[in-house]
């Protein structure tokens, strides 16, 4: 035994490895515990009703939990699958449950997230990581939207809900909550629902599962596609314009999310609705300063991306753009 291995073996730190078993259990057991919130989520979405909770009407739930898990699981691999193409050691996604909780708007799961263990070095492999993940879960969501227009339920469906839909009453002296339109949104309502069929305006869309579920897919998307930060769209444009760039693009959302945030405030406070902005942007931007930070750290190396990334970066910029809702989530009386 040479001096070198000696010291390895008896003088150098011993690093106790976690089981691989034990991480494993982490995240089956996220995953399983994101299912039951989303399951929980789905029926009360569905139905419009909260518990107690049967658990044959839980049932109820199943395509809004598969879909939502469905469009997670496509974001989240997309990650890591191109972590582990340029060999970065990275996780597997950790689910994040959300609990029940009365009279909050709740869609069982705050995402989920992948960890990567090494660094990055160079800014190609970084855009491949950031690109990957909103353009699977993009995918993702489109399938589920095109596959909830083109299934659309009769108007009977809506009925079995709110029986006094129709009724000029329905709504008044209640608490109404709509889903903000977006571009994508609106292109497939148009495109794949029929002349004369009934199509649930966007204050009912969350009563159907697959319209849920694609809404929310978009919504994240367009979440993790601001250009600030670490964001995955703070990865893309860093690693398309570089550093100083990157730098005005998210100085300029940042004012973008300020302003849509007090423009929602603005109009809950003096009882208007406009459209024009939701108070959770002006959380959002707060979590992105203070949590995320605006800036986003150097890469080692850093070269000009050839023109498929290119092509890439600005397509996922493209579906932004098409994936925003300046006012995502809307309540009025």
């Amino acid at each position: 035994m040479d001096e070198r291995e000696f010291f390895e073996n008896y003088y150098a730190p011993k690093v106790e490895k976690k089981p691989v078993w034990s991480s494993w259990v982490i995240h089956l057991s996220l995953f399983l515990l994101t299912f039951v919130t989303t399951l929980i989520a789905g029926m009360e979405w569905v139905t419009g009703k909260m518990g107690p909770y049967e658990f044959n009407s839980l049932s109820q739930g199943l395509p809004y939990a598969l879909g939502i898990l469905f469009v997670l699981s496509c974001h989240e691999f997309g990650h890591y699958f191109a972590a582990r193409y340029h060999k970065v050691d990275a996780t597997l996604p950790y689910y994040i449950p959300f609990p029940p909780i009365p009279y909050f708007i709740n869609f069982g799961t705050m995402g989920a997230v992948i960890k990567t263990k090494g660094q990055i070095k160079n800014n190609k492999t970084m855009f491949d990581i950031g690109v990957a993940g909103p353009i699977a879960g993009f995918v993702a969501s489109l399938i589920v939207l095109i596959y909830g227009f083109t299934h659309l339920p009769g108007v009977e469906y809506i009925l079995k809900i709110h029986p006094d839909f129709f009724s000029p009453d329905y709504g008044k002296d209640a608490l109404n909550l709509r889903f903000g339109d977006t571009l994508l949104f609106s292109f497939l309502r148009e495109i794949f629902t029929k002349p004369g069929q009934f199509v649930p305006p966007m204050s009912e869309v969350y009563h159907y599962p697959y319209l849920c579920v694609g809404w929310f897919g978009l919504f994240v998307t367009a979440m993790n596609m601001l250009p600030v930060g670490q964001l995955d769209g703070g990865h893309v444009v860093y690693s398309m314009f570089g550093e100083k760039i990157h730098e005005h693009f998210a100085g300029i959302f940042m004012l973008i999310l300020a302003f849509l945030g007090f423009e929602g405030i603005f109009e809950g406070l003096v009882g208007i609705d406009w459209g024009l902005g939701w108070s959770g942007w002006l959380f959002w931007g707060l979590i992105l300063y203070f949590v995320i930070k605006i800036k986003h750290p150097p890469v080692a190396h850093f070269e000009q991306l050839g023109k498929g990334r290119m092509a890439l970066g600005y397509l996922s910029i493209f579906i932004l753009i098409i994936s925003f809702s300046p006012a995502p989530l809307v309540l009025t009386m």
